[in-house]
């Protein structure tokens, strides 16, 4: 998902890991980031079996934590970060530290684990593969939410912590922390579940032309290209078909409505940047553009399809008979979050999603959120989310 509702031009800044830090609108906004207690890689010292029939050798899970595990080991909440998000979850989602907001670093322990798949220090495409010595690269395996999930256990295992008192999420997120409370029933107290169910057709077909716009990048070379010439024309038009997804049309009417592009370009004159086929462009377009040029400066496309084909897959009745012997299980309270103007994951479609689970057996409440900023609304409205929450 995005960061910011932004349109400067400046990168977003990195950290000494690489990792990207806050993209935040104002300066306000970067002061608040929280810096982690501690950020490291943990190595499965086996073989990882997948649901897809493979297995990744000794994957590296690359986390962040917040706090301090207190005595009783009960004070764990555990973060699941959305499709292009990071480990550093005090850089992303500041907000739900804030002072009596969701979390507290005077008394929680938070921890965030960086998605198998992606490219900010877990195990993904650009990781070599032990087995060859050469990078994965687009022959990386589909590592599943489930997977994930497992990987994760695992990890916390290492850490000493055996229940969590929270797991939250939005989006991709939000798929991993209901999916903790399917597979570790009894290792989850309470999870937040933020703008999500299974991907409709319609998500699903905007995930496949992003994958078509990567793949017919002249630079693509089947999925093996070089570190330094990457696709990156095929993964920015990909990052604008995916931003028209997360925000919605009340606001792109209120930012944009049918303004020229701000830089001056005329949509109207005879000859625009590429002749008089394309002319000058709207304001909207310049927009889009904008964001596509500043996510090919911080993400990989290989990693890109890889955590799409995750999110593609995600389906939490795979395997069962029934909703309730899928759901029946749940020991947590569930609170699931609708967004308003949501329309890759309609506020309609989660409250149904809740009331499914909540017919199986399950603890399930709804509240909606009320926004113009369509599924981004729980990263670009922070304090109303934390609010909502309360």
């Amino acid at each position: 998902m995005t960061d910011a509702f932004t349109r400067s031009g400046a990168s977003p800044p990195e950290t000494k890991t690489g990792t990207p830090a806050s993209t935040a609108e104002d300066s306000s906004a970067k002061k608040r980031i929280v810096e982690p207690t501690y950020e490291g890689d943990f190595v499965l010292d086996e073989r990882l079996p997948l649901e897809c029939g493979r297995a990744l050798v000794c994957p590296t899970l690359h986390y962040a934590v917040y706090g301090r595990l207190n005595a009783a080991r009960d004070n764990a909440v555990l973060v699941c970060h959305a499709l292009s998000g990071s480990a550093l979850v005090g850089s992303w989602w500041p907000e739900v530290f804030a002072p009596g907001a969701v979390l507290s670093l005077e008394h929680d322990f938070v921890i965030c684990i960086n998605l198998l798949g992606s490219c900010y220090g877990s195990t993904g495409p650009s990781s070599v593969n032990p087995e060859t010595g050469e990078p994965y690269g687009p022959d990386f395996p589909l590592v599943s939410i489930r997977d994930n999930v497992r990987a994760q256990a695992r990890l916390l295992d290492s850490l000493g912590v055996r229940r969590l008192r929270l797991v939250l999420g939005g989006s991709i997120g939000a798929m991993q922390a209901l999916e903790w409370t399917i597979q570790f029933p009894q290792r989850v107290e309470r999870a937040l579940v933020v703008g999500v169910t299974p991907l409709s057709a319609m998500g699903l077909a905007l995930n496949h032309l992003q994958r078509q716009a990567i793949q017919h990048d002249p630079e693509w070379n089947g999925g093996r290209y070089l570190p330094q010439k990457p696709p990156r024309r095929g993964l920015a038009l990909a990052r604008q078909i995916a931003m028209i997804s997360y925000k919605s049309a009340p606001l792109f009417e209120e930012r944009f409505g049918r303004n020229p592009n701000r830089n001056g370009e005329d949509p109207w004159a005879a000859n625009g940047l590429d002749g008089g086929l394309t002319g000058g462009r709207f304001d909207v377009a310049g927009y889009l553009d904008h964001q596509g040029q500043r996510f090919i400066d911080r993400f990989d496309a290989n990693s890109y399809l890889a955590i799409l084909r995750t999110m593609d897959t995600w389906d939490p009745l795979r395997g069962y008979a029934s909703p309730e012997e899928a759901f029946a299980g749940i020991r947590a309270r569930l609170i699931f979050i609708g967004i308003s103007t949501d329309w890759l994951f309609p506020a309609a479609e989660v409250r149904r999603f809740a009331e499914t689970i909540r017919a199986a057996g399950a603890h399930a409440e709804y509240r909606e959120m009320v926004s113009a900023h369509g599924h981004d609304a729980f990263l670009a409205e922070q304090a109303e989310l934390v609010r909502l929450l309360h």
